[in-house]
This record gives structure tokens, sequence and C-alpha cells, in this order.
């Protein structure tokens, strides 16, 4: 699956959070800091540096996005995290479990 397609499937699947723009615009709002949801921001730019994911056709696995937005998670697991942020980042990695099972059953027909 390309960060592409798991950012569409994300924005689909959690009301509209993560896509601010296209894919592009959206990866590049995010390192900037423009995105206008921090905490998906967050997740975004560790996705693009945990996974090397820099790009919208960047080919991710299932295991090095998971891997990836692991530091993020560990930061809103603190007592002293937001919970909004614990929310967000806890339903992205389901989601994204999500996502590549949707994708391993259409592949199988």
């Amino acid at each position: 699956m390309t960060l592409s397609e798991l950012l569409q499937y994300l924005d689909e699947n959690m009301d509209g959070v993560f896509l601010d723009g296209d894919p592009a615009a959206t990866l590049d709002k995010a390192r900037e800091g423009s995105h206008r949801n921090p905490i998906a921001a967050e997740v975004l730019v560790a996705l693009m540096d945990g996974a090397g994911a820099d790009r919208p056709d960047t080919t991710l696995e299932r295991a090095e996005a998971v891997k990836a937005i692991g530091p993020v998670r560990l930061k809103y697991m603190a007592d002293d995290a937001p919970v909004e942020g614990f929310r967000l980042v806890e339903k992205t990695i389901v989601t994204i479990d999500a996502a590549y099972n949707d994708e391993a059953l259409s592949s199988r027909g």
C-alpha cells in the first residue's frame, strides 16, 4: 500500500482528520507545521521519518507504519498527555490494521 492510499483510507475512516488537501499537500503541511490537526500532523511526520515515507507514492508495509508511529503513541500514553491525542493515535493504529486487512482481503477476490 502506498502512503497516499493509506492517508486516503485513514481520512475516509477517521472523520476526515488526516487529509488537508491532496496527499502531497497534506504531507507538506504536516512537515511545515501548518496542518489543520496538529496531532494528525505528528502522526504523519512520524510516518515520514520513521518509515522513510516522504512521498505519497512511497510503499509502506503494515509493520513499518505501526512501528513508525510508536514514539507518538508513547507520548500520548503519558499520564499528562491530552486524552484526545491518545484516542486519535489509538484509533489510527486500529485503522491502519483495518486498511491492510481490507487490502489483503480484496487481493483474494
